[in-house]
């Protein structure tokens, strides 16, 4: 098995202890780790989002914090705040929430534009900028942030730079009937994220990131993610396209699901099985196709299925 296969086939194991019958949504995480991008989980409450994200930091043996946004939630909250310390009259940095390996960031449209706008240059820029110092991040550095689909009184949407952002958005959905039954035995005296073991750690998920890079992706696929995504400007019910950071993230992302999934390569399947993750997000559909219907990820579906893939 390659070292990454392997890498990633030990971590959704161990994760799975905890999390039951989500195996595809812990793998797409895996794939937005060994790319260093964030991931917007958009689900209902109560389905494991916090828990998966824990499992994970465990798993890694990276910190991980917990931030729940709320509307007077502030900037400074989240990135820290110099303080004046009376002995040495000097003002000193206390980190905040934001400076871990994993950061949870639950209910991300509750929190205030302002608010929002702090994390946009610690997602891209793996840094923080308080009082005019910037200070680096630790890495690994994964945001996941989740928002509630169902309830909108009292957010604020995010916009559409916030949403470049996030490599992918994802959904994890209820659990079947049979898994359903499966968490009640799985969940009884203590929870199972609390007897989850460290199997490996982020020096080594450094190493694998830049391995990642090395995974070959032919021309004609590369061709192939282009057209996917300049169809996305040029469709007639699209009022904004996806940006052209929206083609380095389906990119980036097929070479390491090609990684976790064994191979050296990248083949089609890759690209068509992570464009509605990576795609849909970053579209601004218009309003009148909206009123017949018409959303991000039906729009995204068609363009896989009428793109054709030239082997020239």
């Amino acid at each position: 098995m390659p070292p990454i296969q392997d890498f990633a086939t030990r971590v959704i194991d161990n994760v799975e202890q905890v999390i039951i019958g989500k195996r595809d949504s812990i793998e797409l995480l895996m794939v937005a780790l060994l790319c260093e991008g964030h991931v917007l989980i958009e689900d209902v409450p109560g389905v494991g989002k916090t828990m998966l994200a824990r499992s994970i930091a465990v798993s890694l043996g990276g910190q991980f914090k917990r931030v729940q946004c709320t509307p007077d939630l502030l900037p400074n909250d989240v990135t820290g705040v110099s303080v004046f310390n009376q002995r040495t009259s000097e003002f000193e940095f206390r980190p905040g929430p934001i400076f871990v390996n994993i950061l949870l960031a639950d209910e991300i449209n509750r929190a205030t534009p302002r608010t929002q706008a702090a994390l946009l240059e610690a997602m891209q820029e793996q840094q923080v900028t308080v009082d005019g110092v910037t200070r680096p991040l630790p890495r690994p550095f994964l945001v996941l942030a989740t928002q509630n689909p169902i309830e909108y009184e009292g957010t604020f949407p995010l916009p559409e730079a916030q949403l470049d952002r996030f490599l992918m958005r994802l959904s994890m959905g209820y659990p079947n009937a049979a898994q359903e039954k499966q968490l009640l035995p799985h969940l009884q005296r203590e929870h199972p994220v609390t007897k989850l073991q460290q199997i490996t750690d982020e020096v080594q998920l450094l190493e694998f990131q830049k391995q990642v890079w090395e995974v070959h992706v032919d021309e004609s696929l590369q061709d192939y993610i282009v057209a996917l995504v300049t169809a996305t400007r040029d469709h007639g019910e699209v009022a904004l396209g996806a940006s052209p950071r929206a083609t380095l993230a389906l990119f980036k992302t097929a070479q390491a699901l090609a990684a976790v999934r064994g191979r050296d390569h990248v083949i089609p399947d890759d690209i068509k099985y992570l464009a509605p993750f990576t795609l849909p997000h970053r579209l601004i559909v218009k309003p009148e196709a909206e009123l017949r219907g018409s959303s991000a990820r039906t729009i995204v579906k068609e363009i896989v299925e009428r793109t054709a893939l030239s082997l020239e």
